[in-house]
């Protein structure tokens, strides 16, 4: 029973591990865009705009507002 314990304690770590793992392989690219001023303000503006997107989205969809 201990293994069992010792092993389904694991997933969290590993959980954490591969969504960290995900995040940073999908932000690489993006890094030589914030080094010229002209793309990095596009940039930063994509993605707040795709945040608001989403949160209007949510928001609409739960009838929060």
């Amino acid at each position: 029973m201990k293994d069992f314990f010792d092993n389904i304690s694991r997933y969290p770590r590993y959980f954490i591990s591969f969504t960290l793992g995900v995040f940073l392989n999908a932000a690489q690219p993006l890094v030589p865009l914030l080094k010229r001023p002209t793309t990095a303000i596009a940039l930063i503006g994509a993605v707040v705009a795709g945040f608001l997107f989403l949160t209007f989205t949510m928001r609409a969809m739960l009838g929060l507002g």
